[in-house]
C-alpha cells in the first residue's frame, strides 16, 4: 500500500530509511570524500543495485541527508520566542543545542565534516536561509539587551559560542570522555550545568 503523502509503499519506505541510516553513519565517520556508494550500501544490507534504484549517486544521498539535517538543526533556533522572558529563552535554546549533541552525534558530526570540506553542498542554505535567521534572531536579542533584560554583547557571537560550546560534546565526543577517564559514563548532565551556569552569569542582569 502506498502512501498519499510520498507515494511511497511501506518496503519503500523502509528501505530509503535504512539508506539513510546507513549514509549517516558512513558520512559522519569517513566525510563526503572519504565515504563510497559500496560501503553505504554494505551498511544498509543492501546490494549496489538495489541502493542505487532509490538514489542514483552519492551526492544525491548526501544531498537528502544535508537537506534533512538543516531543517532540524535550525529549528530550535526558531523556537527562541520573541514574547518569551529572554534569559530563559536562550538557557532553554542552550538546553536543546546541547540535547541534540547527545541524542544526535552522527548528524552533529555530518554537519561539521561539511563545513570543514568547505560547505559546498549546504553553501547556499547557509547564506540563504540560516543567515537571515541568525539575523533575525540577532536583533531579537539586541532589543533585549538595550532594554536592560540581558548584559550587552555581541548577539551572533553568543549564538555561535552556544553552537560551538554545545556541539564540542558530539563532535568531539571522544576527547571529551577520554579526558573525563572511565569514571565518567556520561559527561552531559554536568556539561549541562556548566553552560547553563556559564550563560546565566554572563547574560543575567
Amino acid at each position: 500500500m502506498k502512501d498519499g503523502a510520498t507515494g511511497q509503499t511501506r518496503i519503500q519506505r523502509t528501505k530509503i530509511a535504512a539508506i539513510t541510516d546507513a549514509a549517516l553513519e558512513v558520512f559522519s565517520t569517513n566525510g563526503f570524500k572519504g565515504a563510497t556508494v559500496d560501503q553505504i550500501a554494505r551498511a544498509a544490507s543492501l546490494s549496489k543495485p538495489n541502493l542505487l534504484y532509490y538514489f542514483p549517486s552519492k551526492e544525491a544521498i548526501h544531498s537528502h541527508l544535508l537537506d534533512t539535517l538543516m531543517d532540524t538543526w535550525v529549528a530550535p533556533l526558531r523556537e527562541i520566542d520573541p514574547e518569551g522572558e529572554p534569559l530563559d529563552e536562550l538557557l532553554t535554546y542552550v538546553r536543546r543545542k546541547l540535547a541534540m549533541s547527545r541524542d544526535m552525534p552522527r548528524e552533529s558530526r555530518l554537519f561539521a565534516n561539511e563545513i570543514l570540506q568547505g560547505a559546498d553542498y549546504i553553501g547556499p542554505a547557509l547564506s540563504n536561509d540560516l543567515r537571515p535567521l541568525v539575523d533575525e534572531k540577532a536583533a531579537m536579542i539586541a532589543r533585549w539587551m538595550e532594554d536592560g533584560r540581558l548584559q550587552p554583547s555581541d548577539p551572533r557571537h553568543l549564538i555561535f559560542s552556544i553552537w560551538s560550546l554545545t556541539q564540542h560534546y558530539a563532535d568531539f565526543d571522544v576527547q571529551v570522555r577520554r579526558v573525563l577517564g572511565p569514571g565518567v559514563k556520561d559527561p552531559f548532565p554536568d556539561a549541562e550545568t556548566y553552560l547553563i551556569t556559564l550563560f546565566t552569569r554572563m547574560l543575567r542582569v
